[in-house]
């Protein structure tokens, strides 16, 4: 007679939060943000359907906690991208290649913070997590850009160049994720050092 195995419960799991977020960031590799449920990510982790409610009310609150998670990853990457430049111009052109870069290197990451639809004034940390990043970026775009809303305008719209691009690789319009980085980085350049303030007077409305 064959021994069955016990059905897994999550309670001896050691880090069951990490084992939810791992396994949901595979499934969303494969499948999109939108793609999965809560009991499939409970399967990819070995866990029961039920373990997941002790960290998350729903799949929403998964995804908004990878969300954050995301924010946090691209604050790192993004200081360091800044803090290997000292010309504010060349700072721009670096944080849109490491934005590139975290897309090709963290897709379940950034497909999880941009393209999950979350309703993000449903979860403060997410929004703080958010400003937090941005606190990264600001140095260098207000000596570029005098005023709040002129600074935050060039980070949006070198934010939206290098995630244009970061699209790009993700749908195999470019094969090469270097290729794409350096043209975000001529992007971000030609965007930075212009003295066309129309290119980033979105802000201004």
């Amino acid at each position: 007679m064959t021994e069955r195995k016990p059905r897994p419960t999550g309670r001896h799991h050691g880090d069951l939060r990490n084992a939810l977020e791992s396994a949901a960031l595979e499934l969303i590799a494969e499948n999109g943000p939108r793609g999965f449920t809560l009991a499939e990510a409970c399967r990819r982790a070995g866990v029961s359907v039920a373990a997941p409610y002790k960290h998350f009310a729903d799949r929403d609150a998964l995804l908004a906690a990878l969300a954050e998670r995301g924010y946090d990853e691209q604050r790192r990457r993004f200081s360091a991208a800044l803090a290997s430049a000292g010309d504010p111009v060349e700072q721009m052109a670096r944080f849109a290649a490491a934005y590139v870069r975290f897309a090709v290197e963290e897709r379940g990451l950034f497909e999880a913070t941009f393209s999950a639809g979350l309703d993000k004034s449903r979860y403060p940390a997410l929004a703080e997590a958010g400003e937090r990043l941005l606190l990264v970026l600001h140095d260098a775009a207000a000596q570029l850009r005098p005023g709040e809303k002129q600074a935050l305008g060039l980070v949006h719209a070198v934010a939206a160049t290098a995630h244009g691009f970061a699209a790009f690789v993700l749908e195999g319009i470019y094969s090469s994720a270097r290729e794409a980085e350096a043209q975000a980085s001529n992007a971000a350049r030609l965007i930075s050092a212009s003295q066309d303030p129309g290119l980033v007077s979105v802000q201004d409305g």
